[in-house]
């Protein structure tokens, strides 16, 4: 899942978004209202997480014209204003959440989590094909009992076709919710994590689940796939 992070502070930003990482989460970053709007515009993050207190626009503001135009992307408010005045402002501006600081980072995920799950895509945290379970609570993988190890990019990788199961996603729909910006569209990455996760996903002797459709990109399902 892909996420902005508009914060103005690069110590307590570049804190978030490590953090953010190691829990298989792409994040960009804005340091001011005017980038982040910027971004927030033009690409399809799955979250939004919004500082107040910003150079330029504020969190309000940006809150504000974002639902205006009609970009309906989740949003949660980080601001040190803890009053109730400010929660209520932030709620009214179109922020589907609040979250005050100094918070607790486990507390933070647990939001972004909840906040993932209200829209229709998902409501159960297991996410289920065939014998293959993506537990996206705990980031646990499991096909047929057996546990599986994956790196937080190969575990993102799986989580976002999982999602999306049975429907053929592009290399570019794959890298706006995996990758982060600086992604090179020219590159082979995408197609290198693609093995490594078929490879340890559809072990021998195992019904395939990970196929590509040439030309149109990649897709898991549990039906059976002609000319691949």
């Amino acid at each position: 899942m892909r996420l902005l992070l508009i914060e103005d502070e690069s110590n307590t930003a570049a804190m978030l978004a490590k953090g953010l990482r190691e829990h298989s989460f792409a994040v960009d970053i804005a340091a001011d209202g005017k980038t982040g709007m910027e971004k927030a515009s033009v690409s399809p993050y799955d979250l939004i997480l919004l500082d107040v207190m910003l150079p330029g626009l504020n969190g309000f503001e940006i809150c504000h014209r974002l639902r205006a135009a009609g970009v309906a992307v989740p949003i949660l408010m980080l601001t040190a204003l803890d009053a109730i005045s400010s929660r209520i402002e932030g709620l009214d501006s179109g922020a589907d959440d609040y979250l005050a600081k100094p918070f607790d980072f486990g507390e933070l995920l647990a939001r972004i989590r909840a906040l993932l799950r209200r829209g229709p895509r998902l409501v159960d945290p297991v996410l289920k094909i065939d014998n293959l379970q993506v537990n996206t609570r705990s980031r646990q993988v499991c096909r047929d009992g057996r546990l599986i190890e994956m790196t937080s990019k190969e575990y993102a990788l799986l989580e976002c076709l999982a999602r999306e199961a049975g429907k053929v996603m592009s290399r570019q729909e794959i890298s706006e919710h995996v990758w982060e910006e600086d992604y090179d569209p020219f590159s082979n990455l995408i197609e290198v994590y693609i093995q490594r996760v078929r490879r340890k996903v559809d072990t021998p002797g195992e019904k395939p689940l990970i196929h590509t459709r040439r030309g149109e990109g990649y897709w898991l399902t549990a039906e059976k796939v002609q000319n691949e």
